[in-house]
């Protein structure tokens, strides 16, 4: 038992303080502002208790921690394992994103969760083939990087074959998604970043990556230009129509969200009107504590509690990003870069849809939006990272 203390609090010196004080503290801040953002949805639309969205996001943070344990408990060096598991995840999903075309609920263009009624959940498979994609590719990449490097005319077959396999796990996922344009957008991020920076042949990176931009071109002016059912009619509404969402003729349809994120970043200022104190959220945004949360924190706190919660956003994606350079496993390496383009993209698209610089998909803020596939999957990633850390920091020690 001492023994057990002992090794668990080794553990605890040897993660990274810093990614873990700022994933603590964004999560504390999460809580907070999606009780305030969530207080008029929560009485009048759900007739629940003004805490019903923040004690629902307790609950998901509890089984967030639970998968974090068991994530923190597994060295990396079970391999075999990991492979396996993540490749059975991966399945899974996808098997999920099928039922969601055959039998998705729809909503607002989208057709992205499915109800589980036991639980009173709403799972979201595009969410968790995000990471699972990211591990499933970054064990591939490192079992089989001798293969993908060696340049011998012998290998070529072999080579072509894994190429096949990786190429498989990342496109198959994608004709799934385009019902969750948000989601199919990060996913691809994920993707592209890791063919790009995949141990591929140089020659043959350049031709994938010219047949994938080829081939999104095509199905961009094919989903615009014919019938074809490949976009939805508000998907495509959203994609053509973001710009300029207060004009006269947008902003009482598809720019009234943004119109109104606007008025409550203008009324926040420097200071913020007070904690608790929007009038934004009292239905003039929709569901103001999923992807419209940064409006209220802004409106709320003022844009100089906005720019703190950039820069511990920049932090973040920062030191993980430095652990990918130093990581002693390819896979470790890889799933550190997965991790880090997964919560850029995220911001990145949750802000530029805010502010009328992209279109508006419904993508959660990392940590700070409601909502329980995204929190489950931020925890598995962060809880990789935490091991990748401990594992790079202890091998450098031994050696």
């Amino acid at each position: 038992m001492i023994k057990k203390i002992k090794n668990i609090k080794n553990f605890i010196v040897d993660m990274d303080k810093t990614v873990l004080v700022i994933t603590i503290a964004l999560f504390v801040m999460g809580l907070l502002w999606i009780s305030s953002a969530s207080s008029r949805e929560a009485v009048d639309n759900m007739d629940k208790t003004v805490y019903y969205y923040t004690i629902r996001q307790i609950i998901i943070l509890g089984v967030s921690g639970a998968a974090t344990l068991f994530i923190l408990s597994i060295p990396m060096k079970y391999e075999r394992f990991f492979q396996k598991i993540w490749f059975l995840l991966w399945l899974a999903m996808v098997g999920c994103c099928i039922y969601l075309i055959i039998n998705g609920r729809v909503n607002r263009g989208a057709s992205n969760w499915i109800p589980i009624p036991i639980v009173n959940f709403n799972l979201q498979p595009g969410e968790f083939l995000k990471i699972f994609s990211i591990t499933t590719l970054a064990f591939m990449f490192e079992k089989y990087a001798k293969v993908l490097r060696n340049k011998k005319e012998s290998n070529k077959k072999e080579r072509y074959k894994t190429i096949g396999k990786i190429l498989a796990i990342g496109f198959i996922p994608l004709p799934l998604l385009i019902r969750d344009f948000g989601t199919l957008m990060i996913y691809f991020s994920i993707f592209f970043i890791f063919l790009i920076s995949s141990p591929i042949l140089k020659i043959e990176k350049r031709k994938i990556v010219s047949g994938i931009l080829i081939c999104g071109v095509t199905l961009l002016i094919l989903a615009f230009k014919t019938n074809l059912p490949i976009l939805s009619t508000e998907q495509k509404s959203r994609l053509t129509n973001f710009a300029d969402p207060c004009n006269e003729s947008k902003r009482n349809d598809e720019g009234y969200q943004i119109c109104n994120a606007y008025i409550a970043m203008n009324l926040g200022g420097f200071n913020g009107v007070g904690s608790g104190k929007s009038t934004q959220k009292y239905s003039y945004i929709p569901e103001p504590h999923t992807d419209m949360i940064f409006s209220i924190i802004t409106e709320e706190n003022g844009f100089i509690f906005g720019a703190i919660v950039i820069v511990l956003y920049m932090i973040l994606i920062t030191k993980i990003m430095l652990l990918a350079s130093r990581a002693t496993m390819i896979s470790g390496k890889y799933i550190c870069l997965g991790l880090a383009t997964m919560i850029f993209a995220h911001i990145l698209i949750n802000l530029g849809g805010l502010l009328g610089i992209l279109p508006l998909t419904g993508v959660p803020l990392p940590f700070l939006s409601y909502g329980g596939s995204f929190t489950i999957v931020l925890c598995i990633g962060l809880a990789l990272y935490q091991r990748i850390h401990v594992e790079t920091k202890r091998f450098k020690i031994k050696f």
